[in-house]
């Protein structure tokens, strides 16, 4: 790709993928809301509140491919979740119609299905059972998505990232890990894939007690290498492992599960 746009990308996935994503677009344009830094050779630095429209239209302007990150990534006031994953998706998917569609990743999350027990394996076609308002929100991003795709041919991947962090810390993270090799290939795959379409795409690594069935994607060629067994002895030695009535052992979406809806006011 000539220009790749990664929005998020002050946050710490954000910042992992600016670095592993550069090989993959002459220019990385990098955008969020909080400050970046300064930008490196082969880089633009945009600050962009996905709340508002206009910036967001300049922001995908030239774009070939759009990495989304950005927007609210844990339970908050609704009033916060509203402002960047419902209003800040809608004025990209407006912003990718006005220029030409460029193929998204949308990170989506784990939490649109986090109140499936941990003993049910999942295929894509399982219906939203979301742990919260966040996951409200991933799953109003899903179907905002799958609606720009059949009425305007939009391709997007529907990403639900698990754990996405450099080595699972605990008992659930056994399951859910998604290492960031595994995301890098598939990002790969997404944009090398000659029709895309609008899939589901659990994000998750090879993990030996994973819950998710990703064969629907097999279509990719995409087959993560890395698997969260290589670290069960360290953290078996490193946590205490939960008991079976706690959320962290019983819900898929684990303690996320338990959190409150946070009143505006605080």
């Amino acid at each position: 790709m000539k220009r790749l746009l990664i929005t998020g990308a002050a946050g710490a996935l954000g910042r992992v993928m600016r670095e592993r994503l550069a090989p993959m677009a002459t220019i990385l344009r990098l955008s969020d809301i909080a400050p970046i830094g300064a930008a490196r050779k082969n880089e633009e630095i945009v600050q962009c509140d996905l709340a508002d429209a206009k910036a967001v239209h300049a922001l995908v302007e030239d774009c070939d491919g759009i990495v989304h990150l950005g927007g609210v990534s844990v339970e908050r006031k609704f009033s916060q979740i509203v402002a960047g994953n419902i209003v800040g998706l809608y004025n990209l998917y407006e912003a990718a119609r006005a220029h030409r569609m460029p193929r998204i990743v949308f990170a989506s999350s784990n939490h649109t299905i986090g109140f499936y027990p941990q003993t049910e394996r999942l295929s894509v076609d399982h219906p939203y059972r979301p742990d919260g308002l966040y996951g409200v929100s991933k799953c109003f991003g899903e179907s905002l998505a799958q609606m720009y795709h059949e009425k305007f041919g939009q391709e997007t991947a529907l990403v639900r990232i698990g754990s996405c962090v450099a080595e699972p810390v605990n008992h659930r993270m056994l399951s859910t890990w998604f290492s960031y090799d595994d995301f890098v290939s598939l990002i790969e795959a997404v944009f090398r894939a000659p029709k895309l379409g609008c899939p589901v795409i659990w994000g998750a690594s090879n993990n030996d007690a994973g819950w998710w069935d990703n064969s629907a994607a097999g279509f990719l060629g995409w087959k993560p290498k890395d698997n969260a067994e290589i670290f069960r002895s360290k953290i078996e030695a490193a946590c205490e492992r939960p008991g079976p009535d706690d959320s962290a052992a019983r819900w898929q979406g684990g303690l996320f599960t338990q959190d409150p809806i946070f009143p505006e006011d605080e």
